[in-house]
């Protein structure tokens, strides 16, 4: 006999998904994120109930502002990061790339393109965008006037249009961009990975300062294919198999080394072509995926 929840739990229960699916976009952390929760979990148990009209806008807003005090937070740990810095993986169910519009939005080449928003425009879009809360819902969770929530929202709208993929890559464009990549490091092959990276390419790689990774970004077509076959033959010599996953909303590939998951790669594609390669190794930032990959085994 299952145990009755109480009512506060089971309405937080009832939208925990979304609300880490908020915090995750406002972060790029799922770490955070869960960390945030809890804050939410905290503050949402000293609540009556009675008091609530709209407990879903109110868990919202709680949320989104421990995701903003979070938010400026790292920030400032950003600023002394080694290396790029690139999102937390998120290993992500397959319902939700069936969900066109929340699988761009937590894309890793989009979560690159929120990076780039203030704190505050990077709330306001993800409510307003992705989730579609009114102007006045908004308003309360970020303390501002629902006038300046419009046009917080029109500016970053604009802002995230003019930088975000051009097109829509459908899987299939993302696994054979992927199958083209694990080609050319299994075989040193290049070719099949030239035909589909664009000139102008840039691939970022992300260890912390922890493990081996470029510490600067690497631009251009040849200069990404030759490291890749350089260094995919050093990695299968020492025994890496890679296996698709579902990572983001998308496919992207698991690296794993003796069987311990050593890195993930994602894509970014545009009209047709791979414009940008994301690796990240850093273990902080895997052992997430370590985790939900070990429960699903």
């Amino acid at each position: 006999m299952s145990e009755q929840l109480d009512p506060a739990t089971e309405v937080f229960v009832t939208h925990r998904n979304l609300l880490f699916t908020v915090a995750y976009e406002m972060l790029g952390s799922a770490a955070d994120a869960e960390d945030v929760l809890q804050e939410t979990w905290m503050k949402w148990m000293t609540v009556d109930l009675d008091t609530v009209r709209e407990q879903r806008a109110y868990l919202v807003r709680i949320t989104t502002r421990q995701a903003l005090s979070r938010l400026r937070t790292l920030g400032r740990r950003k600023e002394s990061y080694v290396g790029e810095w690139l999102p937390e993986p998120l290993l992500t169910a397959p319902d939700v790339a069936e969900d066109i519009e929340l699988a761009d939005s937590v894309s890793m080449a989009m979560m690159l393109v929120l990076e780039t928003l203030t704190p505050t425009e990077r709330a306001v879009f993800v409510l307003r965008e992705v989730f579609d809360l009114g102007y006045n819902e908004i308003a309360e969770a970020v303390d501002k006037t629902p006038a300046a929530v419009r046009q917080i929202a029109h500016r970053a709208k604009e802002h995230v249009a003019a930088r975000r993929p051009r097109g829509v890559a459908t899987p299939t464009d993302t696994r054979e961009a992927l199958e083209a990549f694990q080609r050319a490091i299994n075989t040193g092959d290049i070719q099949g990975l030239l035909d589909i990276l664009a000139p102008d390419v840039v691939l970022v790689g992300d260890g912390g300062g922890v493990v081996q990774a470029v510490l600067n970004p690497v631009v251009g077509a040849d200069k990404v294919a030759r490291l890749l076959a350089v260094g995919g033959s050093r990695f299968t010599t020492r025994g890496m198999s890679l296996e698709t996953v579902q990572m983001n909303g998308s496919p992207a590939l698991l690296a794993r080394l003796d069987g311990v998951i050593d890195g993930v790669v994602a894509v970014r594609i545009d009209d047709g072509l791979v414009t940008g390669l994301y690796i990240v190794r850093n273990p902080e930032k895997l052992s997430h995926v370590e985790r939900e990959t070990a429960l699903h085994r």
